[in-house]
């Protein structure tokens, strides 16, 4: 794709940051079909890099959509601001999860969690361990902005994130993971397989685990 806007110093950008939100996609292993399509379009003008929208099958309307859009702030007299926005029709949500989930109950309200990766490196491995914790029913949300990590904690404490899995290099080497529980602020070394199993664990009733 890169060969096609060469010499295009703002269209490489875009194309290069493309392929990378398509790598973390593929690092996630979601059960997603995507497809990249360079024509689309969507009714408003202030995007300023990639655009998406998101079906289901058997449905013909979009669930929800969105996009790219750092100069939007500038238009209405803020500063220069990387932003990005996604809509959702809960309506048609709604209609897609009783569709393909009869009988389906949300994830109890109580549990809050946060997969933090330490830097770049293992971000892929973020994004699959989310989908992995999504699939058992939790609520689950990657740090993407980049933060230290002890910045990303203190949001996620002011958030009331209930527990935040850190993944760094040097543990995931042994195939592990750090678990914070936020509300005792005590942690472990667990592996991937634990990780998953306790929180999911936690759907059934207490939100704290025993460190």
């Amino acid at each position: 794709m890169n060969a096609s806007v060469e010499g295009y110093e703002e269209a490489s950008s875009a194309v290069e940051n493309l392929e990378a939100i398509l790598n973390l996609v593929s690092d996630a292993k979601m059960d997603l079909n995507v497809r990249v399509e360079a024509g689309f379009a969507r009714g408003l003008e202030y995007y300023t890099g990639m655009i998406f929208e998101v079906y289901v099958p058997g449905m013909d309307i979009a669930l929800g959509g969105g996009g790219r859009y750092d100069r939007l702030i500038e238009l209405f007299g803020g500063g220069p601001t990387p932003a990005s926005g996604v809509a959702l029709g809960i309506d048609r949500i709604m209609l897609a999860v009783k569709g393909r989930r009869p009988g389906w109950t949300p994830t109890w309200e109580g549990l809050r969690v946060l997969v933090l990766p330490v830097n770049e490196e293992v971000k892929g491995k973020a994004m699959e361990l989310s989908s992995r914790l999504r699939e058992k029913g939790v609520a689950v949300e990657v740090e993407v902005m980049g933060r230290k990590v002890s910045r990303a904690l203190s949001d996620a404490s002011r958030r009331r994130i209930t527990h935040v899995v850190i993944i760094g290099p040097k543990e995931l080497r042994e195939g592990k993971v750090v678990l914070r529980d936020m509300k005792n602020k005590e942690q472990r070394t667990v592996t991937v397989d634990e990780v998953a199993d306790m929180l999911e664990g936690l759907q059934s009733g207490s939100s704290r685990i025993s460190l």
